[in-house]
């Protein structure tokens, strides 16, 4: 079990690299394969919050300060009332509506001509980092929500990778708070947590130095088509609901 987690935790930090986040949907099947879907949201926060201190470090020299200034407030927030709402809702709608825009956002994201392209303006990373924030704290999981504005907005490659870090980092902090809080964070999934984030180091070394030779346009695609594919992922995870419905 042991040697599957620290696997998995390398392979998902690493595809996380490139494809600009989702390393939280890599692990949550392995997760709840050895410990069982009640253990996602904790195991995966603990996870997060060293690979992607360990990521901040990385790449902070590339990091765009202006979109942080406003994204962090909202995602404080978020944070925290996602976490207080993780025991009081059902997050299986809140997922799909959010697997619904990643699909519409990847198709704008292959079909657009530039010139067209939404223009995202930095205090538009406010509202939309409550948003991020608030439905990672109810799943558990930080989908990759805010990747197509941080294209739009025109973060490249190390520059996204660093200022996506911080904002997660903050992120997980709160949510490891707020889990503490509510109750939420069980004690034996502190060490699994701690286990994936020490290989998540070694994914994200591994990551870094095969980021240096792709290029951006290389990047970009790499990220619309994670984008993609999360979004048919979390249908068919959640095909029942979908089927009867």
């Amino acid at each position: 079990m042991f040697i599957g987690l620290i696997l998995g935790g390398i392979f998902a930090w690493f595809i996380s690299t490139l494809a600009g986040g989702g390393s939280s949907l890599i692990l949550m099947p392995i997760i709840a394969l050895f410990l069982g879907s009640i253990a996602i949201p904790s195991v995966i926060t603990i996870s997060a919050l060293f690979g992607n201190i360990e990521r901040a470090i990385i790449y902070r020299n590339k990091v765009n300060w202006n979109v942080v200034f406003w994204e962090l407030p909202g995602s404080l927030l978020g944070a925290f009332l996602g976490a207080f709402m993780l025991s009081k809702i059902n997050p299986q709608w809140l997922t799909l509506l959010i697997a619904l825009f990643l699909f519409l956002s990847g198709i704008h994201s292959l079909i657009k001509k530039e010139s067209k392209s939404l223009k995202v303006h930095s205090w538009y990373f406010f509202p939309l980092g409550f948003c991020s924030a608030f439905s990672s704290g109810i799943i558990g999981s930080t989908l990759p929500f805010l990747t197509p504005f941080y294209l739009s907005y025109g973060l490249q490659k190390e520059e996204l990778l660093g200022t996506q870090a911080i904002n997660r980092t903050v992120i997980n902090v709160i949510k490891v708070i707020a889990y503490t809080i509510f109750g939420v964070l069980k004690l034996p999934y502190l060490s699994y947590g701690l286990i994936i984030g020490l290989a998540s180091l070694l994914g994200n070394w591994l990551g870094y130095i095969a980021l240096q030779k792709i290029n951006e346009q290389s990047f970009r695609t790499c990220l619309v088509s994670f984008v993609l594919i999360t979004s048919f992922l979390i249908f068919w995870q959640q095909r029942n609901l979908l089927v009867f419905w």
